[in-house]
């Protein structure tokens, strides 16, 4: 009577485990999908910024050598910003970017004088759409560079 009763109990719990099975299939999917397209939206970022600091880089150099002053015992460029400007757009013309969507010059200046700022901006699409994941978001990055010159 006991092997009966035992029995019976487990007929009750048949196929209920299939639920639970496609309920962590799908959490697991959720899962990936949102740790893939975080992923992809950081190494998108860091390309921005890559492209943003060779940006500022060629700003921080558009300086002629009229422009150099000697500043106590160091010698410094004086930069403008039609000047980086200039050079930041020229390098962006020949700049690979490396798969970047809708790449804009938001700013390049120089505030001071002595350090170039430059702001770009693009959008950034996920690999996958899904109803977690926005279909794309804007991302924008600023990098400064400076000039030093040693005698």
């Amino acid at each position: 009577m006991t092997s009966t009763r035992l029995r019976g109990a487990g007929a009750d719990d048949a196929g209920s485990i299939l639920p639970l099975i496609a309920g962590f299939v799908a959490l697991s999917l959720v899962l990936v999908l949102l740790v893939t397209a975080a992923t992809s939206l950081y190494l998108e970022r860091k390309r921005l910024f890559t492209l943003a600091d060779g940006a500022a880089l060629a700003g921080a150099e558009s300086f002629e050598l009229d422009d150099i002053e000697l500043a106590g015992e160091s010698l410094r460029p004086r930069l403008t910003s039609a000047a980086v400007a200039r050079d930041v757009a020229a390098y962006l013309r020949e700049a690979p970017l490396g798969g970047l969507d809708e790449v804009s010059l938001d700013r390049a200046a120089t505030d001071d004088g002595t350090t170039a700022v430059v702001t770009l901006s693009s959008y950034w699409r996920p690999p996958v759409v899904t109803l977690f994941v926005p279909e794309g978001v804007r991302i924008e990055v600023t990098a400064e560079a400076r000039s030093v010159l040693r005698r």
